[in-house]
């Protein structure tokens, strides 16, 4: 068995008042993400238009066209 991470106890026990933090935080833009996700990131309905656009918006900006959505 492994050894417990200290703070992660939900009961309470040792290191409760220590803050977990998690190992790594993503905002979307490190992942593989594809135009719907950009289109849905952005509040809008799916549609091929929009689709277009998301392409358009992947090849010119990369990654930046979705994390401008993500918090």
């Amino acid at each position: 068995m492994g050894s417990p991470i200290v703070g992660s106890d939900p009961a309470g026990g040792e290191g409760a008042d220590a803050k977990a933090s998690p190992q790594r935080l993503f905002t979307g833009g490190e992942r593989p993400f594809d135009p719907e996700d950009l289109v849905m990131a952005s509040g809008q309905d799916i549609t091929h238009e929009r689709l277009e656009w998301a392409r358009q918006q992947i090849e010119q900006k990369g990654a930046a066209a979705l994390e401008r959505y993500l918090p």
